[in-house]
């Protein structure tokens, strides 16, 4: 459904977007994510039309979206991260003109503006005017925009922003619900929406993709530093056991329970072989230190644990490693 290719965009001297290139499937819901300033907005923007590439290309669809942007643009639904509203309109005043200008045909146009409402929850403030509402609430209006006539493709740069934690969770389920009948692209710094409605991720920083796929595959670029051992005994003696294992940088507790495991994190990411050997040493000092071995496997990482390494900034004077 969108296809980006060799895309760059300079402004000046300031490269923004750095030679990306990505596909997204049909039926995919892809999450965006990055630091402040890695061209994930510019990015989405040259997708939906709103700007112009430097170099590479974009097909939205199989429309380009330079040579073909009338056609690229009739099958994205966007939100940008500030959502540009007319303050002094109702909203189903507002929608309504939003449904006209993007050809939505005159006898489907009520219809599918309450439609748009409802999913977006804002039916309760559809006569209200825009003004009025509250930042969470104009949010959802520009949510209501993107979806109301019905694009194959909708792109969500910053959905949550300003929602309360009711807000979120309701635009989740809304976000898993589009899901089924579009294809979704939502860009955000909330890495928690990122694992809870996408089912792939792209990852930008200082402008280049730095990681792709899906979740669990993101996950498990982190499966190299660290170990999830179920133990048996005291937890101080066992502890300090690991920690005299060579390439052992920490020790740390999952949870308070008894039977949660603890988790050996490795100075550095491991291979295949060596984390084997690594695990082996690890088991031989628990043993040796009176544990009893219940269960041993490589740690599951979180999004925001990848994120974290992936765009790390070292200090001045820090060795990156």
């Amino acid at each position: 459904m969108i296809s980006v290719s060799h895309l760059t965009k300079r402004y000046g001297g300031h490269v923004a977007v750095d030679d990306v290139s990505f596909d997204v499937g049909k039926g995919e819901v892809v999450g965006f994510v990055g630091p402040n300033g890695a061209g994930k907005s510019t990015t989405l923007r040259i997708v939906a039309g709103f700007l112009g590439p430097t170099g590479g290309r974009v097909k939205v669809d199989g429309h380009d979206v330079v040579n073909d942007s009338f056609e690229a643009r009739r099958r994205i639904g966007y939100m940008p991260e500030n959502v540009p509203l007319y303050p002094e309109m109702r909203v189903v005043e507002y929608l309504r003109f939003r449904a006209e200008l993007k050809r939505v045909a005159r006898a489907a146009r009520a219809a599918w503006v309450d439609d748009a409402m409802d999913k977006a929850g804002v039916l309760a403030v559809a006569h209200r005017r825009i003004a009025h509402l509250s930042r969470g609430y104009r949010q959802r209006v520009g949510l209501a925009d993107a979806i109301v006539a019905r694009p194959p493709i909708v792109v969500l740069d910053e959905p949550t922003a300003g929602l309360d934690p009711n807000q979120v969770r309701e635009a989740r389920a809304l976000i898993r619900e589009l899901g089924r009948e579009h294809t979704v692209v939502v860009s955000t710094h909330i890495l928690s929406e990122v694992e809870a409605c996408a089912t792939r991720v792209l990852l930008l920083h200082r402008g280049r993709l730095v990681a792709q796929g899906p979740m669990d595959e993101i996950r498990a670029m982190r499966a190299g530093t660290a170990l999830d051992v179920v133990v048996r005994g005291p937890r101080d003696v066992l502890e300090a056991a690991l920690l005299r294992v060579a390439g052992v940088a920490r020790v740390s507790r999952e949870g308070t329970d008894a039977a949660a495991p603890v988790r050996v994190h490795f100075a550095r990411t491991l291979s295949g072989p060596e984390r084997e050997e690594a695990t082996e040493r690890c088991v031989a000092a628990l043993v040796g230190a009176g544990g009893g071995v219940r269960e041993v496997r490589p740690a599951r990482s979180s999004l925001e644990e990848v994120f974290s390494v992936l765009t790390h900034e070292p200090a001045p004077g820090e060795v990156d490693a």
